[in-house]
């Protein structure tokens, strides 16, 4: 009898919820959406291909789950071109319920409320988590020290808890993190609490490449310790909002990063990369799972509001040049973006399975076999 590794069955198991999850709430901003614009919903499917479970609502719409968990989509009635609709198929459209027929403003609405969806989803779990296992907090202390380093070098310890840098409070790790990478190279003074005393150590920063020639200050210490903020309902709504905000920002700066070459690709990372860390998080528990999901929901808010035919925000910088020019883009100009777009898109896939595959070490175990 086939024995399947638990590790394998609880990454599969935490995959399909995460990307189920994510893949539902976005497709129901769609699907919402187009029910207050006055759009018909043909079809509302979670997964790909084959389904294994369908029935159709009250409405007409029918629900599928499809076999393969990779993405899902909403077919919304009329969404295609009259020109490209044989006349067979237009005669069954449903007066002033096509997704053609609505005003610009309509279709905007109803194709950005997938990302909106994802961002929403994002600040409700954050609030959950904040309302009832508390907010974490990573305290400035210090786990660890890292040999022949600029903390190592000016006699940190491993527990020491540093309060001020400079005259600066610290109040997170965030916090020094914060200081430091802003000044490399540079004397900098701690007032730091040893066991029950307090005392100043003098540090010099290490300098370290960040690309594009921008250098950034090291001191060369890990966190030790996360302590956990009980909130409020209404500090726990704010603190979901300012966290989906912060996530945010780091994303588009970390992609930025990329794009500037101020930072390498290589934690660019695809559907096996989210399913290596899905069964890493659900190990740790619920909570981290819940976080998790909340993160990668930004994520793909995020990516989907890229300007890149197919995607979400390709379709909006149509719309948008729509409004601006009184009249639709040219139907063989739209085509050509989509089939750039689709190439991109493709592109990046292949380059984020292909780090992926580098990731969990498939090269260097064929090379082992080969060698």
């Amino acid at each position: 009898m086939l024995h399947v590794a638990p590790e394998i069955v609880r990454t599969v198991v935490a995959f399909v919820v995460v990307l189920g999850v994510l893949v539902f709430i976005h497709e129901l901003g769609h699907y919402l959406a187009a029910r207050w614009r006055g759009v018909h919903v043909e079809t509302f499917s979670i997964g790909f291909g084959q389904a294994i479970a369908s029935w159709t609502d009250r409405v007409g719409t029918r629900w599928k789950l499809a076999w393969i968990p990779l993405g899902g989509y909403v077919k919304l009635h009329g969404q295609e071109r009259p020109q490209d609709v044989p006349p067979e198929e237009r005669a069954k459209w449903l007066p002033g319920q096509t997704f053609h027929e609505k005003s610009v403003g309509s279709r905007a609405i109803v194709i950005a409320a997938g990302p909106a969806a994802n961002f929403l989803l994002a600040a409700v779990l954050f609030t959950v988590l904040f309302a009832t296992v508390g907010r974490p907090i990573a305290t400035p202390v210090v786990g660890d020290v890292i040999a022949s380093s600029a903390a190592d070098r000016a006699g940190l310890r491993a527990g020491d808890r540093i309060d001020a840098i400079d005259g600066k409070p610290i109040k997170s790790f965030e916090d020094i993190q914060r200081i430091i990478s802003a000044r490399p190279a540079q004397h900098l003074t701690m007032q730091v609490h040893r066991g029950n005393a307090e005392t100043t150590i003098p540090v010099l920063t290490d300098s370290r490449d960040a690309g594009g020639g921008h250098q950034v200050g090291v001191l060369g210490i890990r966190g030790g310790n996360t302590e956990y903020e009980h909130l409020s309902l209404p500090q726990a709504v704010w603190g979901g909002i300012v966290q989906t905000w912060n996530v945010t920002a780091l994303t588009c700066q970390g992609v930025w990063q990329m794009l500037s070459g101020q930072r390498g690709t290589e934690d660019l990372g695809g559907p096996l990369r989210i399913a290596q860390l899905s069964g890493q998080v659900a190990e740790l528990g619920v909570a981290s799972l819940v976080s998790f999901i909340a993160v990668l929901s930004v994520n793909l808010g995020l990516i989907n509001l890229f300007p890149i035919p197919i995607l979400d925000g390709g379709h909006l910088l149509f719309y948008f040049a729509e409004a601006v020019r009184g009249r639709p883009i040219p139907p063989r100009a739209q085509e050509y973006g989509f089939r750039a777009g689709l190439a991109l898109l493709v592109g990046l896939f292949v380059f984020a399975t292909w780090n992926d595959l580098t990731h969990i070490g498939l090269f260097r175990w064929v090379a082992g076999l080969i060698g």
